[in-house]
């Protein structure tokens, strides 16, 4: 948490995706193969050339389909951008100093709704800009309340959002009317542990759905709401852990398209009735499948489906049942939009891809002519597809016997099995996260520099079933960094690596992982990079938002009555035991994992006379935003591996 006859025929065609998927994946590590290529030299990509490769997300149609709202770093900071749905040169809308985040167009196209916090603070207020010229108005202003996920009604008038005092550790959901700035609380007195999210208007604008989550992230309900009263009614009443969440209305209002794992414990897609609170569920996959939108005529429904970290997306026909796979390239394919990724005219989809040697950006596919055409265009900065490493899919056995771990491993061109190149597991944050088939800047950085890199989906990921997500629940730092430590023995098996050189680097729960195993296995490494981590459990469940309080609490149990196991979890109390130098990240804003994390890891490893370095950016939080900081702190990184544990035939310099 740190940041679904006719239906035989979707059956099979998935059952092919899954089978392709399944003979693609390596379970002898000297299976995998580096690939020559005399294009690609070492040390080819500096972190500058790759971190100006644009960030593109964030997707809002206009009224009339013919511009797309967009985030992108393009100027440095994330800000919004308009670019002609054909295609053509974007042009920037807003110009802020802030990170700015989920756009939506109002539906009388006078207004962009989006959010911005400040220094990465998580603190959001609710913007509007005006697409005609420009003009910004910060709705809500609250520098201690944030203010997420805004929603317009039908009328153009009103929005819906999600809100959280800085004290608080629940979401409630709000309604604004924005001429009078008049706000109404739709929910209230929400249990500390529970929070309401995602609020989505009915159609005829009287009703919001929205979905009620657990802490933990394990149990969650759907609710609909009359906008006139208040009054919520629960439409997923269920026995036992189970998630549903809301994902799109029906045209007629009849209906909600619904991601659950209520069936079979995978998350999967159906049609819930609101009268008669049944479910029609349109698969039943045993790989996660998340629900998207209706069509504007509501005869079909679009929906995804990941498997082993590749996403496809899935166009089905509510009355035929029958379902295609859009013909998108191979990686991670995502539905964009606000509102819809439909146009109002139901005749484009808006998407993106995002792959190994394809950074994110935006398309749009059109159902008349079945053909896609690229919107924006993040590859800059002289780097070409082509010197971009794609990963090899690997499955390796957990050592306690219960879970297959599955793992993307990156080899470097032109590299010898020779038993002397470095090596980097990379650890996924979350932990309910999941590393997928797509375009990683570091990685290639460090594939391109000569390092093996193979990044483990832990148990507790996503993408593997409830069963596997739950499997770290009470053990967090134990079977999952079982699985991370079980991903370095499988990579030395390769032939590739030296024994000696093997590195462990991750961000925010990859980061705890990272402290975790530097301390419980210190003599496996030769160097750490934890990233924005956490390390005491004690502390940071103290120091920490309120909402992550709630998760840490549901997810370790109470302090007192498990302090043995939140102490021997916690890397701060076993510093001593390190042996591989480490370089630690942070950022001065983060509510997730607070400074004082790594700066009591940098303490007290100066006090006993150990290798640690540690830099904090002061105008950042839970990761960094600002391009000019990204640079810096992975130019630390690359200079700090180069000087401890360089590659093979390193003909590298410090920076």
């Amino acid at each position: 948490m740190r940041l679904l006859l006719a239906f035989a025929i979707f059956i099979f065609m998935a059952t092919n995706l899954v089978a392709e998927q399944d003979a693609a994946f390596i379970t002898d590590p000297r299976q995998i193969q580096s690939k020559g290529n005399p294009d690609v030299q070492q040390w080819q990509l500096s972190i500058e050339k790759l971190y100006m490769i644009r960030r593109v997300g964030g997707t809002a149609w206009s009224h009339d389909g013919k511009q797309i709202a967009f985030i992108s770093n393009i100027s440095g900071r994330n800000n919004l951008w308009l670019a002609p749905a054909e295609g053509g040169w974007p042009v920037q809308l807003t110009i802020s100093d802030q990170r700015q985040a989920s756009p939506a167009w109002s539906p009388d196209g006078k207004w962009i709704a989006y959010i911005s916090d400040h220094d990465g603070d998580e603190q959001w207020d609710i913007f509007l800009v005006s697409p005609a010229n420009g003009d910004v108005v910060n709705l809500t202003n609250t520098p201690a309340i944030s203010e997420e996920s805004p929603a317009w009604a039908p009328d153009g008038r009103h929005l819906a959002y999600q809100v959280k005092p800085q004290t608080s550790s629940t979401y409630e959901i709000d309604v604004m009317d924005i001429l009078t700035r008049k706000v109404r609380h739709l929910t209230t007195d929400t249990p500390a542990d529970l929070g309401n999210n995602n609020p989505i208007w009915s159609p005829d604008g009287k009703w919001i759905a929205y979905t009620q989550q657990h802490a933990a992230g394990k149990d969650s309900n759907i609710f609909v709401a009359e906008v006139a009263t208040g009054k919520s009614t629960l439409v997923t009443p269920h026995e036992g852990e189970h998630n549903f969440s809301a994902a799109d209305w029906s045209p007629d209002g009849k209906k909600l398209l619904i991601t659950s794992n209520a069936a079979n414990g995978y998350d999967n897609v159906g049609l819930l009735d609101i009268a008669s609170k049944k479910i029609d569920w349109l698969t039943q996959e045993k790989w996660e499948v998340s629900a998207g939108f209706f069509s504007p005529d509501g005869r079909q429904v679009t929906w995804t489906v990941n498997v082993d970290g590749d996403i496809q997306a899935v166009l089905h026909d509510v009355a035929t049942h029958r379902s295609q796979t859009l013909p998108l390239p191979a990686g991670v394919n995502s539905l964009g939009g606000a509102e819809s990724a439909f146009t109002r005219d139901g005749s484009r989809l808006l998407y993106y891809h995002n792959g190994a040697d394809s950074p994110n950006d935006v398309w749009v596919y059109t159902f008349a002519g079945k053909h896609s055409h690229q919107v924006t265009h993040s590859l800059v900065g002289g780097v070409r597809s082509s010197d971009l490493v794609k990963p090899f899919l690997v499955h390796y056995p957990s050592t306690d016997g219960k879970w297959t771990i599955s793992a993307f491993v990156y080899v470097p061109y032109n590299m010898p099995r020779d038993g002397r190149n470095a090596a980097v597991v990379y650890v996924h944050g979350g932990p309910t996260a999941q590393t997928q088939n797509d375009f990683d800047r570091i990685v290639q950085f460090l594939a391109n520099a000569g390092y093996l890199v193979i990044a483990p989906n832990y148990r507790g990921s996503t993408g593997y079933g409830k069963e596997f997500m739950d499997a770290n629940r009470f053990d967090m730092g134990g079977g999952d960094l079982a699985d991370v430590l079980a991903a370095a023995e499988w990579i030395k098996k390769s032939g590739y690596p030296d024994p000696q050189k093997i590195v462990l680097m991750g961000g925010s729960y990859g980061g705890y992982l990272t402290m975790m195993g530097v301390t419980k296995q210190p003599d496996e490494w030769a160097a750490g990079v934890p990233i924005v981590p956490f390390v005491n459990w004690f502390t940071e469940v103290k120091n920490e938002d309120p909402l992550l309080q709630q998760y840490d609490l549901a997810t370790m149990g109470d302090p007192e009555k498990n302090k043995a196991l939140w102490e021997q979890r916690s890397p701060i109390f076993f510093v001593d035991r390190i042996k591989a130098p480490l370089l630690l990240l942070a950022g001065a804003h983060d509510p997730r994992c607070p400074e004082e994390e790594s700066a009591q890891v940098a303490e007290a490893i100066k006090k006993r006379g150990g290798v640690v370095e540690l830099k904090v950016y002061e105008n950042e939080g839970h990761g960094f935003a600002r391009i000019e900081n990204q640079i810096d702190a992975y130019k630390r990184v690359a200079n700090f591996l180069k000087k401890y544990v360089p590659p093979a035939d390193c003909s590298c310099t410090l920076e």
